[in-house]
């Protein structure tokens, strides 16, 4: 009977640390995959921001074209769209009401060239200096981009990544406190074998094998566990707004789900041996504390 109800504690022990490291691993899951969602979104915002570059009035429609032809070999480009000289006309028209010909007796319009920017040159250091390279070209009279917006919009992304970093230390620490003081629990309860096995001449080595085995398992478990409850809640997210799937993207998830299940692990492990360590060195006078 002692044996079986012992059996039954052990199991209990683990099925309560897995739930618990579950739940940690949730958390910290939660924050990575929103850190990474940031800062995908930053990326888009960052690309999203146009560039125009007003080409001199005898620059013609085919000059335009040859000149973003040259321009999508830098690998500061995502993108370039050539305006015509038509398609400006066209686009001033409609949103004036009027024709400007109509009063000027010719289309007053050049090409131009609006073209986005990769994310990492999208900062007011690299758009001055992009600026100044393509007011060097002969057919470039001007370079337009809303300079004020590209600071604020860096300034606000920098304090989002500083939020986001702050949290995610201070999540670890508390995923490490928690699962530490799970852990230890689980070993306390064990204190008296470890100093058994000791006293008969076992090894240090030998000793922690078994618990080092099933911190492996819990870890493991855990981690299933948790990637499961963070893949359901994308799954739902991603029903419920399909658009979101350009944020979080499938790499994203996968970074999310393998972290979880690495540090479900390591983590598990880790505050296994240190809490194995912990009684291997104690003398039994202290084992009644």
């Amino acid at each position: 009977m002692p044996r079986k109800r012992k059996k039954i504690s052990l199991r209990w022990q683990a099925l309560t640390s897995t739930i618990s490291t579950t739940f940690v691993l949730i958390l910290m899951g939660l924050v990575i995959i929103c850190a990474l969602t940031a800062h995908r979104l930053g990326e888009s915002v960052r690309q999203s921001l146009a560039v125009t570059v007003m080409m001199t009035d005898d620059a013609s429609n085919e000059q335009a074209a040859k000149l973003k032809t040259q321009l999508e070999k830098r690998l500061w480009v995502k993108d370039i769209t050539v305006i015509t000289r038509e398609q400006a006309l066209k686009e001033q028209t409609e949103a004036m009401g009027q024709d400007p010909t109509e009063f000027l007796g010719q289309n007053p319009f050049t090409p131009s060239l609006e073209l986005h920017l990769q994310a990492d040159y999208a900062c007011t250091d690299s758009l001055l200096w992009i600026s100044k390279r393509l007011k060097n070209h002969k057919l470039v009279s001007d370079v337009i981009y809303q300079k004020d917006l590209v600071e604020s919009l860096n300034r606000n992304l920098h304090k989002i990544a500083y939020i986001l970093l702050g949290m995610a230390i201070l999540l670890g620490l508390v995923t490490l406190v928690l699962i530490n003081n799970t852990v230890r629990l689980s070993v306390y309860s064990r204190r008296f074998i470890i100093h058994t096995m000791r006293l008969v001449g076992a090894s240090w080595g030998f000793i922690r094998r078994p618990f080092m085995l099933r911190a492996m398992w819990i870890g493991l478990a855990a981690g299933i566990l948790a990637d499961a409850a963070l893949l359901g809640g994308v799954h739902a997210l991603l029903e419920y707004d399909p658009s979101m799937l350009e944020y979080v993207t499938v790499e994203n998830i996968c970074i999310t789900l393998l972290s979880v299940l690495v540090f479900g692990l390591l983590l598990t492990l880790l505050c296994t041996l240190i809490s194995v360590s912990h009684y291997l060195g104690m003398r039994e006078g202290e084992m009644y504390e």
